[in-house]
Order: C-alpha cells, then structure tokens, then sequence
C-alpha cells in the first residue's frame, strides 16, 4: 500500500467517523446519543463499501443492501433518501437509513430510533406475527421536509424522533462537504481510484487469511427460543482455497413470530465472525466480504419472505447465526467459547415517552484468555445508558447494576460474568423483552464449562424470554444476563 494510498484511506476514514460523532452529539434519544446506537459510511459510485466507522455490526454488513435498493432510484447529488423496510435493504423497521450521493458515491447514516410507530411503544413488540404491527415502513423514499414531517407524526414522541432524523441529515450532509472538499484537493480521478485500491487491498488481505485455513467443510447446528417453541439454525461453512461459502440449509422455515430476518442480516452476522477470525486488522471496507458467499433457501428463518415480522431477527438471531457459524468454524480452528448470544433487548414506554436498551453480557473465554464480563459483544457493540442519563430523562429508577459474580464457565480459561440490571418503573407503562440463552447456555469450548442462562423477573417473579405486558407505577423489572463459556478443561 502506498504512502498516498494510506492516507487517502485515513481520511476516507475520518470523514465516515467524523459522521459517527455529528450523530451521537447531535442526537436527541439516549438510545443515540448515549448508546451510540448508530453508524456511518461511505460507499463509492458502484455502491461498495469503502469506509466505515466502527459502530455496529449488524447495521453494517447489511448497508450495502441500502444502498443497492436506493441507486436502483438515480438519486441525486443533495438529494437523501430513507429507507427501513427489511425487504428493501433495511434491518428491522426502528433502524432508519439516509443515504445521499457525495461527489465520490454515496454517504450512509443508520440510527435505531426508539420508536417507530408499532403496536407496542419502542416499536419491538416481543409477540408481533407481521411486519404492520412492528411499525411504519419506509421503502426507498426521498426525504424531503414534508415527508420528514408525516413520518414522524405517524410515531411516539414525534419531536425526539425529528430530532435523530435531523442528526442523521446533520452527518450526512457533513459527508457531502467533507467528500467534496477532498475531491477539490486531491482531484476526483484520484479520490475514485482510492476507493477502488482500498476495496481490493481488502479483499486480498482477506484472501490471504482465508488461504491459511485448512479447506474442508464444516457443519454445525443451535436453537433459538421462540415464544411456541424452539427454532433450529443450521450453518455449512465451505472453506476452499481463499474463499469460504457459508449456508443455512436445513435452518427452520419461517415461524408465525419475530425471530425471522432478511438475508442482509445473516450476510452481516457471517461477515463479522469472518473479520473475527480471519484477519481482525483488515481494513474496514466491502472488499473484505467479497470472498464470503452467503446462501440460505428462500422462506427459511434467515431469509425470510414479507411480510414475516422481524423485530428479533436483527438482534436475537443474528446472535445466534454468530454462535453456529463460529461453531462451524471450531470444527477446522480454534475459536472462542460462546459469549451470552443475545442482546437483552428491554422496551419500556407509553405515548409519552419510550426507552430501549441493550445490555451486556459475559462473552466466552479465547485460547489464550478468560472472557471479558458485562460487555455488549458481536452484533451489539453499543455502550450501557448512563444511569444519570437514564434517570434524568425518563420516568425510571435503576435499583442495580453490576457483575452478576459466577456467571461465566470454568475452564483453563474462565468465561466472562454477566451483569444485573434492575428498573424500577416510576408511572404505569408497557414492558417488551426480547431475550435469548434463558433455555439454552452459552456452550464452553474443548471442554469448558457452559456460562449460566439468563434470567428475567417482574417484582422476583420468573417471566419468560420474550414478554409483552402491562406494568404499574413502582414494579421492578430485573434482568440477569448470561455469561460465557469457558475455554478448556
């Protein structure tokens, strides 16, 4: 890689993160702006992937299915469009998209917004059957002040939702200038050229790790826990000179529940235990995906056919794609024991106000080490709110936060521990969790031992894994996150 080449790329870079910080600071939900639920990226003119910010996972393995299904529209230069609809390229229906044209491709924001007009406040319903329910969609849309305007009139909280809209503009219209102002110094030809030397930088140093793995294929199976019962994921992973094909056959078909997910979300679930295990230094582009092939047959769980609901498919399953494909790739290398594998997603709100938040967890201990504790791991990687945020925000008390000691596995390497949360709710509301590894606990690794299930409590009553139900001023919902397995015996 040249001396010109690097930098190019280092500012490329910062433009993407200098969005990151644009949205955050200017956000107005703490899911945004203290969460960081968020990310930013730049594509080129062929709308692949050059830089990105290192925010979420999940939102960016699937960006490039946005962007595709935004292009298919010409859009023009100052010109952005939305977009959240799973089927067009979005995720689930809270994660909005921007994308605008730059002067060298095309600038992206995506932003989980605490609400979006669904049946139950925050939008992620633990019990929804169709896509209607979980909130509005929003198909490749330009966005102008009239639109923007009847959107969020058709959510909660229509101010707070304006202003995480405005934020995304704000950053992408940042991208604009800053693209800009790099095309007038270096000149456009050489900015183009840029991008397409560091898509394929990518590529062949992914190449080249993939070529160290031993070819074979290797098969594993795990379970999801849905509300009627247990869902199966099954993952082939093909690894064939310096290319790795992963599919999902024999995956469950499609339930009448929210676990199902597009294929975009297993492409970036895939995507990110490649770069995990392969070379977790590449640089952050598309080229790095471009020798992974993810296949799943139509209708199945994670490729699922509108108008499946899919609110826990962004989060719980593509958690658990994680944990089979990286047990799959165990049957060739060594990899980490599982970490808890899911985000504990908990919803509270009404028509005033609406909170959600992830939290952490233990994740598996490595050959080498023990496993961190009460960390937001793989497709999360979003931060804790804040208990003074959380408090002085919403009508909310949090009684406990800690480490939930002896949660993780043993082993010659410990699993990390998981964390105790505990609300306590100050006015009559709604609760949603949606919530994985209550049944099934996190596995160890060469004969580490599994970290503990996770557990959830109303007033230290048992509620299930995933919930919707009424809460009164003063109850106190609990929820103790699993750890991780350990690694060795």
């Amino acid at each position: 890689m040249t001396t010109e080449l690097q930098i190019l790329g280092s500012l490329l870079r910062a433009i993407a993160e200098e969005m990151g910080a644009v949205l955050v600071r200017s956000a107005f939900s703490a899911n945004i702006k203290e969460r960081r639920d968020c990310s930013t990226a730049l594509f080129d003119e062929r709308g692949r992937m050059i830089a990105q910010a290192e925010h979420i996972p999940v939102h960016l393995g699937a960006m490039p299915d946005a962007v595709a299904a935004v292009i298919a529209y010409e859009p023009e230069l100052g010109q952005v469009w939305a977009v959240n609809d799973p089927y067009t390229g979005g995720t689930h229906l809270p994660d909005i998209t921007l994308v605008s044209r730059t002067k060298a491709g095309f600038a992206v924001t995506r932003a989980h917004h605490a609400d979006v007009g669904g049946r139950e406040p925050g939008s992620m319903p633990a019990d929804s059957r169709t896509l209607a329910e979980e909130g509005v969609v929003i198909p490749p849309t330009l966005l102008t002040d009239d639109v923007l305007v009847k959107l969020v009139a058709r959510m909660r909280n229509p101010d707070e939702r304006r202003g995480d809209l405005r934020a995304q503009l704000a950053a992408n219209r940042l991208a604009e200038q800053r693209v800009a102002e790099l095309c007038d110094r270096r000149g456009h030809d050489r900015v183009v050229a840029a991008m397409d030397e560091l898509y394929a930088y990518s590529e062949r140093a992914m190449r080249a790790g993939i070529s160290r793995l031993p070819d074979g294929h290797y098969e594993a199976t795990d379970i999801l826990e849905a509300v009627d019962g247990e869902l199966e994921l099954q993952a082939t992973v093909t690894i064939a000179g310096d290319a790795v094909a992963i599919d999902f056959a024999g995956t469950s078909p499609q339930h009448d529940g929210n676990l199902n997910c597009p294929l975009s979300v297993a492409r970036s679930a895939c995507f990110y235990v490649m770069r995990v295990l392969v070379d977790p230094d590449v640089p952050a582009s598309g080229g790095a995906f471009a020798p992974v092939t993810v296949t799943a047959p139509k209708g199945c769980l994670v490729n699922a056919r509108p108008p499946a609901a899919v609110a826990a498919g962004n989060v719980e399953t593509s958690s658990r794609i994680v944990d089979v494909v990286m047990r799959a790739f165990g049957e060739a290398i060594d990899v980490p024991a599982q970490g808890q594998g899911t985000m504990n997603n908990v919803t509270l709100g009404d028509d005033r106000f609406t909170y959600y938040e992830t939290i952490g967890g233990g994740q598996g201990a490595c050959p080498d080490a023990d496993g961190p504790s009460g960390v937001h791991v793989a497709m999360s990687n979003t931060l804790s709110t804040p208990i003074e945020a959380l408090e002085l925000q919403y009508p909310l008390r949090v009684e406990r936060y800690g480490l939930r000691p002896g949660s993780g596995g043993s082993g010659r390497h410990s699993g990390g521990d998981g964390v105790v949360r505990e609300l306590r709710v100050l006015e009559d509301c709604r609760l949603s969790i949606i919530s994985e590894r209550r049944t099934h606990a996190p596995r160890g690794e060469r004969g580490g031992s599994p970290g503990a299930t996770g557990r959830n409590l109303l007033n230290g009553e048992p509620l299930p894994a995933k919930v919707t139900l009424d809460l009164a001023a003063d109850d106190v919902v609990t929820i103790e996150t699993p750890g991780g397995g350990g690694w060795g015996s």
